[in-house]
């Protein structure tokens, strides 16, 4: 029991588990720590002990030379105490329920961890928060080049971008909407729902005008069926991706209720965002859209203190424009 481990503790939507889990990599990267990825009780799963990671991606042992343990060993295997955030010292039993205020409380206490690049005594540091903005884009970049979809995933990817995407430059737009749940820092985006629509078709018609050495081809990713259908009606030939909606306004699209399909549709999603031309993102507090973010040379957005007003960011540079 002379290794010490980080533990990547998340069931959220894969955006933010992506992002937090190249937080948690970066930090056991430092401290030469194994790295465990415990995705249990996934939103994606109604199986609560079963891991979600393998059941989405391919089984890696390690992430550019940090070892990594993410398949269901995580049901057998018993990490070694003392635990960081010192919440995780106390009996098993009590651990069971964390008050939203706790969590908040562990987040602020990694984020002051992986500021001060320093390490703790702790032989586990447990990594059960939202801990995007906690790592550089490098470490998401290693992430995202090491974690591949399951083989049968990414042949779906592949198949839908020969089909629909290639000979064409693809306007890739993400709508987060919420469908009911509470959306938080999306919220102010949400104000005044018209808008927001308009707002969007705003930046469909900005990319479309812009230079594009092919035909334009506009796909749309959203997770709510009102916004695809109000798109839609604006734009007759917009293109999306086939899958299964929840009732209007009864929670996000990342739920058990969907089954194994929606988190494979999500996947689908997420990774041809990635590969479009130009990705228009609504709102950019989205981390859906963080692969995307990182990997396309076009990315449109809105200002985070003036939703109205549109950022167009290029590879090379970055204009903004009203």
């Amino acid at each position: 029991m002379d290794k010490r481990y980080v533990i990547s503790r998340r069931r959220t939507g894969f955006g933010d588990c992506l992002w937090s889990l190249a937080a948690a990599w970066r930090y056991a990267q430092r401290t030469g720590r194994t790295l465990a990825v415990d995705w249990r009780g996934s939103c994606y799963l109604d199986q609560p002990f079963t891991n979600a990671f393998p059941v989405f991606f391919e089984p890696i042992n390690d992430i550019a030379g940090v070892p990594l343990i993410c398949d269901d060993r995580i049901n057998e295997f018993s990490f070694p105490g003392p635990f960081f955030p010192n919440w995780w010292n106390k009996p098993a039993i009590e651990c069971v329920y964390r008050p939203d205020g706790q969590v908040f409380r562990e987040r602020d206490e990694l984020d002051e961890l992986f500021q001060a690049q320093d390490d703790v005594e702790a032989n586990t540091v447990v990594c059960d928060a939202c801990l995007m903005w906690r790592c550089d884009e490098d470490a998401e970049r290693q992430i995202f080049r090491s974690i591949k979809p399951r083989p049968e995933i990414q042949a779906r990817i592949d198949a839908i971008y020969r089909k629909h995407f290639h000979g064409y430059n693809t306007i890739g737009v993400h709508v987060r909407h919420g469908n009911g749940e509470d959306v938080m820092d999306h919220a102010p985006y949400w104000a005044d729902p018209d808008l927001a629509v308009h707002q969007v078709c705003t930046a469909i018609t900005a990319a479309k005008a812009l230079p594009h050495a092919k035909p334009v081809r506009v796909i749309l990713c959203t997770d709510n069926a009102q916004v695809l259908d109000q798109m839609s009606s604006r734009f007759p030939d917009l293109f999306t991706i086939p899958k299964s909606f929840r009732a209007h306004q009864s929670g996000p699209l990342h739920s058990a209720a969907l089954g194994v399909e929606g988190g494979i549709s999500a996947l689908v999603e997420m990774y041809l965002l990635a590969l479009c031309d130009t990705v228009i993102r609504f709102p950019p507090t989205s981390a859906f859209t963080r692969y995307a973010r990182l990997s396309v040379s076009r990315v449109i957005e809105f200002d985070l203190n003036d939703p109205s007003r549109l950022i167009v960011i290029e590879r090379s540079s970055t204009n903004t424009s009203s």
